[in-house]
């Protein structure tokens, strides 16, 4: 179990290093392509997390990371 939440964690701290790079350099479209392709996140929610990651005071990938946990959560329920 531990090497599983191990494994998890680096995967959303890619997944959030990823999509900080997109948003930092103001493509909001490729970072909608990505959360499309990577995680199939519909339209209206792939707004919503980049707007909540842009309004971030101090960016980080664990921050970023609870964002995208905290709608792919919504999205399986």
């Amino acid at each position: 179990m531990i090497y599983e939440d191990a494994c998890m964690s680096a995967i959303w701290t890619n997944h959030a290093n990823r999509l900080i790079e997109l948003i930092n350099s103001n493509n909001d479209t490729h970072a909608h392509l990505y959360l499309e392709q990577l995680m199939l996140f519909p339209v209206d929610i792939q707004d919503k997390i980049i707007n909540d990651v842009s309004n971030l005071k101090h960016c980080n990938t664990d921050d970023v990371a609870n964002i995208i946990t905290q709608y792919m959560m919504f999205e399986m329920k």
